[in-house]
């Protein structure tokens, strides 16, 4: 109960805490994710759908997922459009196995784009720490010290 007074006691209440949650940058980030991925979702189906399954289909002779389908009404239905213009009950695998492959190749294209971006990052980061000094001379007895020292260890002068 102490808790709700000095949340109350801050003039923040409820929608105070709700805004502040809200703007904070990490929400912010996870929402533009989110619209991403979602972008990013279309690219990866647009690639399956269009350029993988029709060479998958090549390979093993006109294999079509799509049309792997059961009939729960015990009818023989030439495709499942015809199935499912029949009115009949199906269990479409091939329709679920379609979308085990997108999930799989959409982990595949963002593993490899996290590897590369952190094979990127690390360049950059080596970079860095090359660039920056980690010695300098200390301006008494000019000796080679940290660079975060406060004090010489060989004068043991303040350094400012």
């Amino acid at each position: 109960m102490a808790d709700v007074t000095k949340v109350k006691e801050k003039g923040k209440g409820f929608f105070g805490e709700f805004r502040e949650f809200i703007m904070r940058g990490s929400v912010m980030d996870l929402a533009v994710g989110v619209i991403i991925g979602a972008a990013f979702q279309s690219i990866i189906n647009s690639l399956v759908d269009d350029i993988i399954m029709p060479v998958i289909s090549a390979l093993f002779g006109g294999l079509d997922f799509s049309n792997y389908f059961v009939s729960l009404d015990g009818s023989n239905y030439a495709t499942l459009a015809a199935a499912q213009e029949a009115g009949a009950a199906t269990l479409n695998y091939g329709v679920f196995i379609t979308a085990v492959i997108n999930f799989l190749l959409m982990a595949l294209v963002i593993f490899c784009m996290v590897k590369a971006l952190n094979k990127l990052f690390d360049k950059v980061k080596k970079k860095e720490e090359e660039a920056a000094p980690t010695e300098k001379d200390c301006p008494f007895c000019k000796s080679k010290i940290d660079i975060g020292a406060t004090r010489c260890p060989h004068c043991t002068s303040e350094l400012s």
